[in-house]
């Protein structure tokens, strides 16, 4: 069933659990997604970010993944993820899409709440939910097409301070914070600063926190993130990589001799599948 953004919030708030979404780019990873979610029987955020319109247009895969959450058994919200500009965010909304992040964490403190507030307004017709994101885990959501660590300088961290203004100001519903994640594959064990959800959550009165750079978290970090307020969590690199590897190990066997892409496709989709699955159980303590 399709619900909002801020509906699966309270979901997550309720049971103090976080939410997984996750990138659906094509057919197979969209019905990965909803198959795993169905599974499990847990609610999910299924996504797809501007950046991915290399590969598909959200014009051409907007209109399936709305069929897709509609009639799933279990609450989905359809949401973009790193919108970043607002004709790109109405383009969404006007598609059908429930929830819309906004990021100009790149841009000066003026212009990301100017930017923010702006889409909070530009939604409000459609009733859809905002998420926003204040400090910057140093790479764009692509990842630039390579693994980086965690000594990145061009990271900021959220400053809680600054955070409360930030959500006073804009009005968004799930604020993303940069507590020491990174888009992308990390070469080294993350340094994840906890302290800082915590502090955000608290000065801004129960904020949902938004996790960004999932992939390769810890399911131990994972759990001390949900605790310290981490209520939705973006995982993609590590769920994409699971059906390339797939792919990878059936044409290294050779058997089948001669496979068909249709074939390899399913076989992708399946270990998708069971790569989100294993998510979604470590983010709702099943």
């Amino acid at each position: 069933m399709l619900v909002t953004l801020k509906k699966i919030l309270e979901i997550a708030e309720e049971k103090k659990i976080a939410v997984g979404a996750f990138n659906a780019v094509s057919l197979a990873s969209l019905k990965a997604v909803i198959g795993a979610a169905e599974e499990t029987g847990q609610p999910v955020i299924l996504q797809f970010a501007q950046c991915h319109e290399p590969y598909n247009s959200v014009e051409d895969v907007g209109p399936l993944m709305l069929k897709y959450a509609e009639r799933a058994s279990v609450p989905v919200c359809l949401h973009l993820d790193h919108g970043e500009d607002l004709a790109y965010l109405k383009k969404a909304l006007d598609l059908g899409f429930t929830g819309i992040m906004i990021d100009a964490s790149v841009l000066p403190y003026e212009q990301n709440v100017d930017l923010s507030a702006k889409a909070v307004e530009m939604a409000a017709p459609y009733g859809a939910s905002v998420e926003a994101e204040l400090g910057s885990m140093g790479r764009r959501e692509s990842g630039d097409g390579a693994p980086t660590g965690v000594d990145d300088e061009t990271k900021i961290y959220t400053d809680p301070a600054q955070a409360a203004g930030f959500v006073r100001e804009t009005g968004i519903d799930a604020l993303a914070c940069s507590f020491g994640t990174t888009h992308g594959i990390y070469l080294k064990k993350p340094r994840l600063d906890f302290g800082v959800v915590s502090s955000v959550r608290e000065i801004t009165g129960g904020m949902p926190i938004v996790m960004h750079g999932g992939s390769g978290v810890s399911s131990d970090d994972f759990r001390k993130a949900i605790a310290a307020g981490v209520r939705k969590i973006n995982y993609f690199t590590y769920m994409d990589r699971a059906g390339a590897q797939k792919v990878s190990e059936i044409l290294a066997s050779g058997i089948p001799a001669n496979p068909l892409f249709i074939d390899l496709t399913a076989e992708a989709e399946k270990a998708m599948k069971e790569n989100v699955k294993e998510a979604i159980a470590c983010f709702s303590g099943l």
